[in-house]
């Protein structure tokens, strides 16, 4: 996927779920609203929540996480969360006869839920005396987890003890995701980010129940991930990026530590190693794959579709079967993104060829296609899924997925690009998609925007593609507060999903960014506390 800098769409207007108006110029008045309970002051919103003003839970130096069997996993993600900020001890007991009676004080996780809620969904009780949360999975367990750390004071967040108190407002939640793909993509090709930085972003994503991370390896700038049968991948094409700066490159085992990592936080990981086009990378670092024999100088400018592996040659094919080979090896998750987008250098007749191969090869290796919506056009079987990306309203190729089977994974560029500015004075980022303000990214639903049925809609993606990214700072002022925005889209229930809600729910999470030292967008639509 790309910038796409030589194409314009027209601005998208300001769509704004509930029809609310916001105030003159964008800017909310302070004080103009009251900020709801903290028991409503979840992101993603719950489907249900009934809070209890009598009771109220406070955290403790003899508070202890009740956790066991597979639950202990989460117990110690908790622990984990609790006591940098707190500075209590916090201890994970995995032995309990039984978890639903926890001691006074205590914060029991079972797995002994409501199967109705599936297997990411979860009750969470808060007493006087506990914290009581069931789930069918631990999946369940870990969302869980995000909403009850919303229910402490903001300052949890920090990675320094703080002075408490630690007080949990009482109640009960009952909850489950509307949708079970929930993606934000992340784009170290065209500027390459180290594996802290993913894996920083992964614990930022995490906590608003994404459950998947797309990795966008490859494109015109950079190789990144280590293909052992053919190494000069990353010897060569990984060297460059954006404006010419030095690349870098995922070692095998560096992509397993954050294929792990991502799994640590209830998360997996996508691949994606776009082809035909976008491949400029590929084909400086191997001269035969061109058409010509001649491999091109390397690419570190935003253009886009210039580029194409050499359709007709059989080398072609034993290189894209290696690379999935490898790939698929190391991801344990069912799918294999092939990216399919802008090949503006292929013909039509030789695109359908091209991935006629390709395909086989993804489901030989034991993964599911997903790639970008163009690669309808070469009619991919039932299980395979297309990511849109367009800024229409729906497109012929998605009607006709839906009809063979296919799912489509919803990331409409003028909706849930991350990488578009918020408006024209915004420092980062491109507008070829338009601007995206949070009353954008919000204001629309994934069930009905593309004109397909919502049991064919597999979910929804946040992209963000790197151009003009560099930094964690960067990726942070891009992806907050509109990240939350998509990820309420996708696991809220239609009926929750309300801007005046939202837009007070979300200025709660700026105090609570501020305490982790991440950065974000102070957004004019939002009222942020002073």
């Amino acid at each position: 996927m790309s910038a796409r800098p030589r194409s314009r769409a027209a601005r998208a207007g300001l769509a704004v779920v509930a029809g609310a108006l916001l105030a003159a110029g964008g800017v909310v008045p302070a004080g103009a609203e009251p900020a709801p309970s903290a028991m409503e002051n979840i992101v993603p919103a719950p489907e249900s929540v009934t809070p209890d003003p009598a009771a109220e839970f406070a955290l403790s130096e003899r508070t202890a996480i009740l956790a066991p069997g597979e639950a202990a996993e989460v117990g110690e993600y908790l622990a984990g969360v609790l006591r940098p900020s707190t500075g209590f001890p916090v201890p994970v007991n995995p032995a309990l006869p039984d978890p639903a009676l926890p001691g006074t004080g205590d914060i029991a996780l079972a797995l002994d839920g409501d199967p109705a809620l599936g297997p990411e969904g979860y009750r969470l009780q808060v007493a006087d005396d506990a914290v009581r949360v069931r789930a069918t999975s631990p999946d369940g367990l870990f969302n869980a987890v995000q909403t009850l750390r919303q229910l402490l004071p903001a300052s949890i967040e920090s990675a320094t003890a703080q002075p408490g108190p630690w007080t949990v407002p009482g109640g009960e939640i009952t909850d489950k995701p509307r949708f079970g793909h929930r993606s934000a993509q992340l784009d170290p090709a065209r500027h390459f980010f180290t594996v802290d930085m993913v894996k920083r972003y992964i614990d930022q994503i995490a906590k608003y129940k994404i459950n998947r991370l797309h990795l966008h390896l490859t494109d015109d700038q950079g190789w990144r991930l280590q293909i052992n049968s053919w190494p000069r991948l990353t010897k060569v094409g990984g060297r460059t990026e954006v404006g010419g700066t030095p690349g870098g490159f995922y070692t095998q085992q560096d992509y397993s530590e954050i294929v792990d990592y991502a799994a640590s936080r209830h998360m997996t990981v996508i691949p994606e190693i776009d082809m035909p086009g976008h491949t400029n990378a590929a084909l400086t670092s191997y001269a035969e794959l061109n058409c010509d024999g001649v491999a091109p100088p390397p690419y570190t400018g935003i253009d886009v579709g210039f580029s194409s592996l050499c359709v007709n040659k059989d080398v072609t094919y034993r290189f894209v079967e290696d690379v999935i080979r490898e790939v698929a090896a190391l991801t344990p998750g069912p799918y294999l993104h092939i990216g399919g987008d802008e090949a503006h250098s292929t013909t039509d007749e030789d695109y359908v060829a091209f991935m006629s191969k390709v395909l086989p090869l993804v489901e030989k290796y034991g993964k599911k296609p997903l790639g970008w919506h163009e690669y309808g056009k070469a009619a991919p079987k039932g299980d395979a899924a297309l990511q849109f990306w367009g800024t229409t309203n729906g497109d012929p190729l998605l009607d006709e997925a839906v009809t063979r089977g296919n799912k489509v994974l919803a990331s409409p560029a003028n909706k849930s690009y991350m990488d578009m500015k918020y408006d024209e004075n915004t420092p980062l980022g491109l507008e070829w998609a338009g601007f995206i303000e949070v009353a954008d990214a919000y204001g629309w639903d994934p069930a009905d925007h593309l004109g397909v049925p919502e049991e064919s809609v597999l979910g929804v993606e946040a992209p963000m593609f790197s151009e003009t990214l560099e930094t964690s700072q960067h990726i942070e002022f891009m992806a907050f507060p509109r990240l939350p925005a998509i990820a309420e889209l996708g696991w809220s229930p239609k009926r929750s999903l309300n801007w005046e809600s939202f837009r007070g729910r979300l200025a709660a999470q700026g105090p609570r960014w501020q305490a982790a030292g991440q950065d974000f967008y102070r957004s004019p639509q939002i009222p942020w506390a002073p």
